[in-house]
């Protein structure tokens, strides 16, 4: 994952120059619309740098009253602080690349601003109209119905930078290596609707992983910034004596999330955390998933869960997308359909199961979505389809320094 700041400049191989609609070799003009969450950038960062081409970043921050709150979603810039913001102006894209609800009503008016022409590609969920965004790229959470141009991937996008992950596992060697083994990292997220993590499951949290994976070995508590403080002292509170805790602050330098994905012989993940897990599971790491209580769901919720997901062109979709057409109800998630899909695969155990230690293939669809991202781009002059091109090198789209800490994220789930 990328941390730091997430809108910090862009390292791109072949920067396209602000008034350019064609690079001389007749590449698309393309822009990333990024946000304020490093790990909804990063996401973006994978599908850009897997596409080859050259891109240009759209870095936007939010008006203080929005940057916490969820804006009332409609194509619209009056949520952004655009005197602070990369200017959204003429010559317009080819194809825009976003992620998240803020950043994704911008790009959905620059597209209207366009005429229609921007293509638009949205990783996640949209809030609404769903018919303006030419591909929606959703994984098992989210309940949105089946459409042309929604593609369903196995994993989220969400990955962890292998070479930070072995510079952090290089400076915690000493210290994690004297630990007895197994390694157990415990990785504790935050309260996000519906989950509810308050002092009584932080306690039960160390019970259950202290009598599944607590017999031996070191148990390595590792809080996030969403870990609310009363939270972190209940679980000091109880720690067994083989357990060691790490208390998040935005000021420490040393987090050890990045080196404990080098380094744990296996993780613990809260199940509020898509992040965390997903990251865990492609450092390669055996995974158990401690699924967190959940509170009153809400009439909206229970209605989103109702509808789900369903076959195009049958009666339920119709009766959904027309509910959803009149902005009666949002695109749901549910964070417990990734749980069961992760589990089904074998990819994960739930708290009171040994994780699997030989799990089957971690999916990766990220070679599916360049290819639908690809076909959406229209061709230079006098070619065929756009040629694959490794304008942008793996591990040049800097969106910041690398500090390591996932968690830093976590709120994006």
């Amino acid at each position: 994952m990328i941390s730091g700041d997430p809108l910090a400049p862009m390292t791109i191989e072949s920067e396209i120059s602000p008034g350019a609609q064609m690079s001389e070799s007749g590449s698309p003009r393309i822009w990333l619309v990024l946000g304020d969450k490093l790990g909804d950038n990063a996401q973006v960062k994978a599908v850009a740098e897997a596409l080859g081409l050259p891109c240009e970043a759209k870095r936007l921050r939010f008006k203080p009253r929005y940057q916490h709150s969820k804006p009332n979603f409609k194509a619209s810039l009056y949520h952004v602080d655009q005197a602070a913001s990369d200017r959204l102006e003429p010559p317009w894209p080819d194809l825009i690349l976003t992620i998240g609800r803020r950043p994704s009503m911008a790009a959905l008016w620059a597209r209207r601003q366009s005429g229609g022409r921007a293509r638009l590609v949205l990783i996640g969920r949209p809030k609404r109209h769903a018919e303006e965004f030419d591909l929606i790229i959703s994984t098992p959470q989210y309940l949105i119905p089946d459409r042309d141009n929604v593609v369903r991937l196995s994993l989220p996008l969400m990955r962890a930078d292998p070479s930070a992950i072995r510079v952090e596992a290089a400076r915690w060697k000493d210290r994690l290596g004297a630990l007895p083994r197994p390694l157990t990292a415990v990785m504790v997220g935050g309260p996000t609707k519906p989950f509810q993590l308050n002092t009584e499951v932080a306690r039960d949290l160390v019970a259950r992983v202290a009598e599944t994976l607590g017999q031996e070995g070191t148990l390595f508590f590792s809080t996030s910034r969403r870990t609310p403080p009363e939270v972190v002292e209940a679980l000091a509170s109880v720690l067994p004596e083989n357990a060691e805790l790490f208390r998040w602050q935005a000021e420490r330098p040393d987090n050890p999330y990045l080196a404990l994905l080098g380094l744990a012989d296996r993780c613990v993940v809260t199940g509020d955390s898509t992040s965390m897990m997903v990251e865990a599971l492609r450092a390669g790491r055996p995974l158990v998933i401690y699924p967190l209580p959940t509170g009153d769901r809400g009439l909206h919720r229970l209605i989103t869960s109702a509808l789900g997901p369903s076959k195009a062109g049958a009666p339920t979709a119709l009766i959904t997308e027309g509910i959803y057409r009149l902005g009666l109800v949002g695109y749901g998630r549910d964070l417990t359909a990734l749980h069961g899909e992760l589990i089904r695969r074998r990819l994960a155990a739930p708290i009171g199961e040994l994780p699997p230690q030989a799990p089957a293939e971690i999916p990766d669809d990220l070679g599916v979505v360049v290819e639908r991202v690809r076909a959406l781009l229209p061709p230079g002059p006098g070619q065929g389809p756009i040629p694959h091109q490794r304008s942008v090198k793996p591990g040049t789209l800097d969106f910041g320094s690398v500090r390591g800490s996932g968690p830093e994220a976590d709120d994006r789930t």
